[in-house]
């Protein structure tokens, strides 16, 4: 028993080598599952791994449902790249009334971050010299946004979503001297953080600001504020909410992002980032149905493009980021949105011959990409491990040593 064991795992790794390293004569190979692999994939995981012409090199509990963690982040740059196109820019627009009030209207830019504040404040400046009152339009979005698998916890990833918000609803500060000082020399601490850390009772971090009394939405409007000042814009007034009306209200600037669609997702699978991912789902779904953007317009969106043009049969989602336990999908359907992500698999993390991405919840670990060959052709793996105190690690470091690859983990 234990010499056919060898022979069959011999005829594996022979089989899949030929898939990769000669390419032209892999239509005609099935390798199958090697024992090894049996042991590591246990019956709450699964791992898929197909060549470039679609066919199975090996499978096991491929159609299983299972937390797909932020390997979903993939699913969801398609979802925005299917409704908003790779070459869309958000915007963000700049009125002035009748009582000489600045109206800011957001769309749910997710990279409206302080170098960029500087900047539109610089084009502000050349218009208007003096405003009353700052007024935050965040219509665009429903507020506030629930999310599920997002916490009242400080942590930057249960940054909440919205549709004027800045620096992904967060600030970082250290203490020097015994002082609160900003930890990022292009933002100012201003008071308004500075009171809540004090509150937090925190020494040094980043903390997020929450859709409690609108503080988000505040906070954009503070620092915004902040920076107009300092291009010599005086304002007179508070900051306060409000809606700018496109008929009546004059817009004197209309600012378009300088990052396609393509780079920031490129960005949000480079850092994971939750707030970014979720703020483009609730995007598409406001374009797909049109405003105010919600969660549940997001999800019917992605749901519908998931049905209709990738033809998924086991996936379910209640967010777009993957932090959410409630998200399940297969590692076949995983496979079928690499094989739609594969034009846009050079914005992934690249290591070695890998492009991939990864996820990661309590007693989760998933990592799904490609793997590609020495005439740049792709392979897409999937490795999902529910199973609590077991990792991908050990599964991809048997894969690489199979396709012939070398990687560093």
């Amino acid at each position: 028993m234990k010499s056919t064991n060898s022979l069959k795992f011999f005829i594996f790794t022979f089989s899949l080598y030929l898939l990769i390293a000669v390419p032209r004569q892999a239509t005609g190979l099935n390798a199958g599952t090697p024992d090894d692999f049996e042991n590591l994939i246990g019956k709450h995981d699964a791992l898929l791994v197909t060549a470039p012409d679609g066919k199975i090199i090996f499978s096991k509990n491929s159609e299983k449902m299972l937390i797909p963690a932020s390997t979903l982040k993939i699913f969801t740059a398609l979802v925005a790249l299917y409704y908003l196109g790779p070459d869309y820019k958000f915007a963000t627009e700049f009125y002035l009334d009748n009582e000489q009030n600045l109206m800011i209207k957001g769309y749910g830019d997710p990279l409206l971050i302080s170098e960029v504040l500087q900047e539109i404040s610089k084009k502000v400046a050349t218009k208007i010299k003096k405003v009353s009152d700052i007024v935050l339009d965040y219509s665009y979005f429903a507020q506030p946004l629930t999310i599920p698998g997002i916490s009242s916890s400080t942590q930057p990833y249960d940054a909440p979503n919205g549709a004027l918000c800045v620096n992904f609803n967060t600030v970082n500060f250290k203490q020097a001297n015994g002082i609160y000082v900003s930890a990022e020399s292009q933002t100012p601490l201003l008071p308004f953080a500075l009171k809540r850390i004090k509150k937090l009772g925190l020494r040094h971090g980043r903390i997020v600001f929450s859709h409690n009394n609108n503080e988000c939405t505040f906070y954009a409007g503070h620092l915004i504020k902040y920076f107009l000042n300092n291009e010599g814009i005086q304002t007179t007034g508070i900051v306060r909410t409000g809606k700018a009306h496109k008929n009546k209200d004059r817009l004197i600037f209309r600012y378009v992002s300088k990052f396609s669609l393509e780079e920031i997702i490129s960005r949000l699978l480079e850092f994971s980032n939750n707030y970014t991912t979720n703020q483009l789902l609730i995007a598409a779904g406001a374009k797909a149905y049109g405003p105010p953007g919600t969660l549940e317009k997001g999800v019917l969106a992605a749901l519908s493009y998931a049905k209709n043009i990738l033809y998924l049969e086991h996936t379910h989602i209640t967010e777009g980021s993957g932090i959410s336990r409630k998200n399940k999908t297969s590692a076949k359907d995983m496979e079928k949105i690499l094989k739609a992500f594969e034009p846009y698999h050079s914005l992934m993390r690249h290591e070695g011959r890998e492009f991939y991405k990864t996820g990661t919840l309590s007693g989760i670990n998933t990592r799904a990409g490609y793997i590609e060959n020495t005439k740049g052709q792709l392979y897409r793996f999937v490795v999902f491990i529910n199973t609590p105190g077991k990792s991908t690690r050990r599964i991809m470091n048997k894969l690489y040593h199979n396709v012939n690859c070398k990687a560093n983990f």
